[in-house]
């Protein structure tokens, strides 16, 4: 299950988390010391504010995600703030 937040969606906790991903989203952990999982628009790859996170996780993580999937490592609010501001535009 998924909260709606523009285009982007917070899952709920569920065990099966790779088959509730819909076509066009991908999974990402935000948050820095606890990690929540969003679903975000993969047209958001090509927008540079949405890269400047993604440079983020890089720096820190490298390809060794800890949470099996891409986390960011950047405020939550943030996050929302930011994607929020890409849903507009």
């Amino acid at each position: 299950m998924a909260i709606k937040l523009g285009s982007i969606m917070q899952t709920k906790k569920n065990n099966n988390k790779s088959t509730n991903i819909p076509k066009g989203y991908m999974a990402v952990y935000v948050g820095e010391e606890q990690k929540k999982r969003f679903l975000v628009p993969v047209s958001f790859l090509k927008e540079p504010a949405f890269q400047e996170l993604l440079a983020m996780a890089e720096e820190e993580f490298g390809y060794n995600h800890p949470m099996g999937g891409l986390t960011i490592p950047c405020p939550e609010k943030i996050f929302i703030n930011l994607t929020s501001q890409l849903n507009w535009s």
